[in-house]
Parts: structure tokens; C-alpha cells; sequence
């Protein structure tokens, strides 16, 4: 069959072409809308410019054809044969191309808008500036394709091969890359805002420049990746391993990454405010400086020696400890999680529950906090429930504006704004218990429970793995001698476990002084 046949019958009506051999033919610019030419063997054909909207061409043999131009909306070309194939500034947008071969073929400027292409062959293809926006790529191999300046934004490339492929300067915003490969990758200076890799290999890819704002790297493989000045702002990188990576004045304010691993990484000049160092895996590595500024403008910059960088990025989580001499029952654990669900209601504050350590003898609650400034408050939230804890608050209170009276010509301008904070956030904790107080917050029943009548110890443990004890002084035991002696407790007896003011004022100064 050739062309005239072919179009005389279409003009007649006839749409069924079922495996006809045709190669070679012209049918540039004609009008075959809805044919079916499926099975059929069209190689070196040219169809450029023609109309082929809704045609059927399903497991069609189309290698080395041209297409230039040509009108494939909602078209179905599954399984086709499209080698080599010329679709330069092509309209496939809605077409289905599943499992369609188009090894080396030429997409440049194609549209591919909401196309379905799952499990395609697009090895080596050239897709430069292609539009591929929430297309179905799953399964796609892109080996070694070039895809530079294209548009993928919100397109499906769950599980994907992408090993060597170009998306430099590429839109990819929104892109699924869920278990995608993505090994040695060039995706510099392209855009992956909202991207999601989740457990997506990319193993040496070049993301030199790129925006992976509020990017979902879960779980990622990014050994020897570059990212170098890259935009990670916001982004997840839980559990992502980045050994070897190159994070150089990389921005990674309020990125998130308990349980990554950056053994070997490059970090200097990354910009880290708002990130959580603990729960992180950092032997090994380089970096002279961080800015720690707020907007990352440089404002706050800090000098790393080798030494002070394994401190830095390997620190203690600050623990606040309060051990109760005396173990939890039921009804007091009852009691304890009550109140704290009340002030973590109210006020949003103790929100993760203490973890609970009970032995015959002692009870010991723990909470983890943030940062170093966050242990004193929170201290003085825990305690609140115990008979001790008037007293005890007071006592905080009294003992931080003593040291900032005290040693205030001693003190540096850092260590002494530390001082002051604490003072200020004490102070606005004491409002805080004050207010829960009028509110009858304490449950009636624990005036008779021993558990919040015994006598507490408070340690708190700062990044550096400081370990202080705030009750251990002789002027605590003076503060609650009149409890002690309530309690037939000889305050003589404990004189020797505590050490004297002057030494533990200097303890509590180091103390405050070395947090991060």
C-alpha cells in the first residue's frame, strides 16, 4: 500500500490500517486524525507536521521516522518502535506511550504534558528544552539522555534510570524521584523545589547550584554528590547518606537530618541556622567555617579549628535529668503525665514525654531539649509538680541574678547575654507557673502521693557533654533546710555530698559559657 491508496481510503472513511507496510513514505502535513495504524511498519516514514491526534499506532514500528511538528495529542503508542526518530517540537501531550522504544531519538521542544510514558526506553535521547510537565515516568530509562532546560515539573519519575543523564538548568519542581537512579546525574543549577528522592540514589551527580528547597531526600543515597552553593533550605535529609558529599556555602537553614550520615563531607561555609546537629553521623569532617546567621547573610559566622569542627558537629543532645529519690507508682506516673499534657496544651511547652528509668530506689524522668539555652526552663517546668518546687524555682531564680551580679565584670558580652536570656525566660516561666497554679492545674490527689513529696536532684547536660548539677550547692540545702527537717531528713548528714558556693558558682559560669 502507498500513500495515494492510503489517503484515498481515509478520505472514504476507511480508518483501520492494521500492519500495513509503509516505509519510507511522505505524509507530511496531511490530516490522518483517529487512524489506526497499529502493528504497522512505518520506518523512515515522514510524517512531519501531519495530524495524528487520537491516532492509534500501537506497537508500530516507526524507527528513524520523522515526526517534526506532528499533532500526536491523546495518540497511543505503546510498545512503539520510535529509534532514532525525529520529534522535534512534536505535540504528544496525552499520549500514551507505554513501554514505546525511543532509543536516541529527538524530542527537542517536545510537548509531553500529561503524557504516559511508563516503563519507555529513552536511552540517549535528546530532550533539550522538552515539555514533560505531570507526565508518568515510572519506570523510564533515561540513560545518558539530555534533558537541559526541559520542564518536568510534577512529572512521575518513581523509580527511574537517570545514570548520566543531563538536567542542567532543568524545571523540576514537584518531580517525584521516589527510588530513582540518578548516579553521576548532572542536575546543576536546575530547579527541585518540592522534589521528592526518597531512597533515590545520587551516587557523584553534579547538583552544583541547584534549588532543593523543601526537598524530601529521605532515606537518599548522596555519596560523593556535589552540592556545592546549592539551596537545601527547608529540605528533608533524614537518614540520607552523603558520605564524601561536597556541601561547600551550601545553603541548609531548618534542614532537617537526624540520622544522616556526613562522615568525610565537605561543609565549609554552609549556612546552618536552625539545624539540628544531633543524631548525626560527621567523622571526618572539613570545615573552616559556618555562617549561623538567621537569613544566612553572613552576620554570624563562626571559625572552626579541626577540633572545635568534631565538637561542633558531633555535640550531646542537652538533657535536663530529675532524679526523684524515690520510686514511680502507678497512680503518681498517672498524675505526672497529666500535668504535663496540661502545660504542653496550654502552653506548648514539655511537648515530647520524659523518658522513664525506675528502680527500686530512685526514679530517674529525662527530656532532651534543642538547644543549651532550653535547659534551665525546662528544668524548671518538670519540677513543677513536686512538693519541692516553690522552693527549688526560687532558688534558680535567686542563683542566676547572684552569678549576674556577682561575676558580671568577670564575664564576657556572650556568656553575660546568656545569663540575661535565662533570667528573662525564667522569669517568664514563673508567670507560667503562677497562672497554672491559680488554675488549680496540680490534681488534687498528689498531695497524698510520696512520689511528688520526696527530694529531687536536677542535672542538666550540655552539647558539649557538660554534666552540672543545680542542687548540688550548700546553699540549696539552706533553701530547703525547713523541707528537710519535715522530711527527718539531717541536712548535716548531706553537707559532704554538696560542694561550697564560691566553686559551684565558677562550675555553673564554665557551665553556661561552653554552650553552643
Amino acid at each position: 500500500m502507498n500513500r495515494e491508496e492510503i489517503l484515498q481510503q481515509y478520505t472514504k472513511g476507511e480508518k483501520n490500517f492494521t500492519g500495513i507496510i509503509l516505509c519510507e513514505a511522505n505524509l507530511s502535513k496531511v490530516d490522518l486524525n483517529q487512524i489506526n495504524l497499529s502493528q504497522a511498519v512505518l520506518n523512515l516514514t515522514n510524517f512531519s507536521e501531519a495530524n495524528l491526534s487520537e491516532a492509534n499506532l500501537n506497537g508500530a514500528k516507526l524507527n528513524v521516522s520523522r515526526l517534526t511538528k506532528t499533532n500526536l495529542i491523546h495518540a497511543k503508542l505503546n510498545g512503539a518502535n520510535l529509534n532514532l526518530a525525529n520529534l522535534i517540537q512534536a505535540n504528544l501531550s496525552n499520549a500514551e506511550l507505554i513501554e514505546a522504544k525511543l532509543i536516541r531519538a529527538e524530542l527537542i521542544r517536545a510537548n509531553m504534558s500529561n503524557a504516559n510514558l511508563k516503563g519507555a526506553n529513552l536511552t540517549e535521547a535528546d530532550l533539550r528544552e522538552a515539555i514533560l510537565k505531570q507526565a508518568n515516568l515510572q519506570l523510564v530509562d533515561l540513560h545518558s539522555a539530555l534533558l537541559r532546560s526541559s520542564c518536568l515539573a510534577n512529572s512521575n519519575l518513581e523509580r527511574a534510570n537517570l545514570h548520566r543523564a543531563n538536567l542542567n538548568k532543568a524545571d523540576l519542581r514537584g518531580v517525584n524521584f521516589n527510588n530513582a537512579e540518578l548516579t553521576q546525574a548532572n542536575l546543576s543549577l536546575s530547579n527541585l523545589s518540592q522534589a521528592n528522592f526518597k531512597g533515590a540514589n545520587l551516587t557523584e551527580a553534579d547538583l552544583t547550584g541547584a534549588n532543593l528547597s523543601g526537598a524530601n531526600l529521605d532515606s537518599a543515597i548522596l555519596n560523593n554528590v556535589n552540592l556545592h552553593g546549592g539551596n537545601l533550605y527547608n529540605s528533608n535529609l533524614s537518614n540520607a547518606i552523603l558520605v564524601n558529599a561536597d556541601l561547600t556555602k551550601s545553603n541548609l537553614i531548618h534542614v532537617s537530618c537526624e540520622g544522616a550520615d556526613l562522615t568525610s563531607a565537605t561543609l565549609t561555609g554552609t549556612k546552618l541556622y536552625g539545624v539540628s546537629r544531633f543524631q548525626i553521623t560527621a567523622k571526618n569532617i572539613t570545615c573552616d567555617w559556618v555562617d549561623m546567621s538567621v537569613n544566612g547573610d553572613g552576620s554570624k559566622i563562626i571559625n572552626l579549628t579541626p577540633e572545635k569542627s568534631k565538637l561542633f558537629f558531633n555535640p550531646t543532645q542537652p538533657t535536663v535529668k530529675v532524679i526523684v529519690d524515690t520510686p514511680l507508682d502507678p497512680d503518681s506516673h498517672l498524675a505526672l503525665a497529666a500535668i504535663y499534657r496540661q502545660i504542653y496544651k496550654q502552653y506548648n511547652l514539655l511537648g515530647l514525654p520524659p523518658n522513664i528509668e525506675v528502680n527500686s530506689q530512685k526514679t530517674r524522668l529525662s527530656i532532651r531539649v534543642d538547644k543549651d539555652e532550653q535547659l534551665f526552663t525546662t528544668a524548671y517546668l518538670m519540677i513543677y509538680p513536686f512538693k519541692v518546687s516553690t522552693l527549688t524555682q526560687n532558688y534558680f531564680l535567686e542563683l542566676i541574678d547572684r552569678i549576674s551580679q556577682d561575676y558580671s565584670r568577670n564575664l564576657d558580652v556572650r556568656t553575660s547575654n546568656r545569663f540575661a536570656n535565662i533570667r528573662v525566660n525564667l522569669n517568664k516561666m514563673k508567670r507560667i507557673i503562677e497562672e497554672l497554679k491559680a488554675n488549680n492545674t496540680q490534681p488534687l490527689q498528689i498531695l497524698n502521693l510520696k512520689f511528688f513529696s520526696s527530694p529531687l536532684k536536677i542535672r542538666i547536660i550540655n552539647s558539649i557533654g557538660q554534666n552540672f548539677c543545680l542542687t548540688n550547692s550548700l546553699d540549696y540545702i539552706q533553701v530547703i533546710s525547713d523541707y528537710l527537717i519535715k522530711k527527718n531528713i539531717n541536712k548535716e548528714d548531706l553537707v559532704n555530698s554538696f560542694i561550697d558556693n564560691q566553686q559551684f558558682h565558677k562550675s555553673l559560669v564554665l557551665f553556661v559559657k561552653n554552650f553552643s
